[in-house]
């Protein structure tokens, strides 16, 4: 390669001094100009990866605003994580408020006025929808995720292999019920069962009873911790060797190391444990259901309340199946439909007039 010390003396002698550095100087301006156009490769990596961990769209950080959410210790969750992302796409300009009251609790605030956002784990019952139409407030019922209600007992209780739905029922039912683990079956120890249930506001306990006991609300309250609070739950349980409880999925799957959960004989004659395989293809029955949001009409005028709810139902779906939320997304197709029933306004609960058995893609169409 030839010196370029003695390469510049050759030009000068050829070129002349001026000619020389004019050239220089083109050069110069011409490095200059491509290094704006072209970030270093660190950069341009950074921003591939905010890219890929931040697909939603840049115009959230121009949104600004406060959404008031309640309800459902058990979509309680879903909610907080998907509140916590948008609050970065949106750089902090949105704030997501998500309270725990219970679905019940959830909807008299709703039907209120007083919150954006319901979190549900039933659909809303036509007494409540009736207290919304009282109010003026039109709402959309948006199911966002699937959710397999678990039975969990101590995990030193090492009798408790399964239970059919009747031996269930003999436990929760508020007469005639099992007072030990004997009377539940022969063979079991004569231990005294306590028991650890949701409050009467929680939706969870809508479920259960209707599912279990054949009619919600019916529930024995003898020897029996009801909380709002799964946490509270989740303690008794692990804390007392003849406990037994039920909720949401997550709070099973966040506390697995301290609470053993009961496989239930379902409508096949199979003893099934919940996991997101056995929620998602119904085999865990007949405690698999889904989750909803339920969103004012009047608060989805506001443009940081419908980004949101299209976050949801978008790019922020896969928080749903996360180890820290721990439900099951529904297939790709009943979001879309969703979504399009969001876009389009279609208020009123789809649930509600649904024939009873029919699959979600029946009650809401498939995309």
């Amino acid at each position: 390669m030839q010196d370029p010390v003695k390469f510049l003396y050759d030009r000068v002698s050829v070129w002349g001094l001026p000619l020389v550095i004019a050239v220089l100087l083109g050069v110069a301006v011409w490095v200059s100009l491509r290094g704006d156009e072209q970030p270093a490769v660190d950069e341009q990596q950074t921003v591939n990866q905010a890219e890929q961990v931040s697909p939603a769209p840049r115009q959230l950080n121009a949104l600004t605003g406060e959404i008031q959410v309640d309800g459902s210790s058990t979509v309680f969750p879903i909610t907080e994580a998907m509140a916590e992302e948008f609050g970065i796409l949106t750089g902090r300009g949105v704030r997501v408020t998500v309270g725990v009251s219970g679905t019940g609790g959830g909807f008299k605030r709703f039907c209120a006025g007083e919150t954006d956002v319901s979190n549900a784990s039933r659909p809303i019952k036509d007494s409540e929808v009736d207290l919304c139409d009282a109010a003026g407030i039109g709402f959309i019922e948006v199911p966002v995720a699937f959710d397999g209600l678990t039975i969990v007992i101590n995990p030193d209780n090492d009798w408790v292999d399964f239970l059919t739905v009747d031996e269930i029922s003999h436990i929760f039912r508020p007469d005639d019920f099992a007072v030990t683990w004997a009377d539940v079956r022969d063979g079991f120890p004569d231990i005294e069962i306590a028991l650890y249930a949701p409050g009467a506001d929680s939706g969870t306990f809508d479920y259960f009873t209707e599912a279990i006991n054949g009619d919600s609300g019916v529930h024995r309250s003898d020897n029996t911790t009801f909380s709002e609070d799964d946490n509270v739950l989740v303690q008794g349980v692990s804390n007392d060797r003849g406990g037994i409880g039920y909720f949401g999925f997550s709070y099973y799957s966040n506390n697995s190391a301290v609470l053993k959960a009961v496989p239930v004989i379902n409508d096949a004659g199979q003893a099934i444990i919940p996991s997101n395989e056995t929620i998602n293809d119904g085999s865990y029955n007949p405690l698999s259901r889904p989750l909803f949001i339920y969103v004012s009409v009047a608060s989805l005028e506001r443009e940081e309340v419908a980004a949101f709810v299209e976050y949801y139902l978008t790019d922020g779906v896969w928080l749903v199946d996360t180890p820290e939320v721990g439900y099951v997304q529904f297939p790709e197709a009943i979001y879309a439909a969703v979504l399009a029933r969001v876009r389009n306004v279609i208020t009123g609960s789809a649930m509600a007039a649904a024939d009873e058995g029919a699959t979600l893609a029946e009650i809401y169409g498939d995309g």
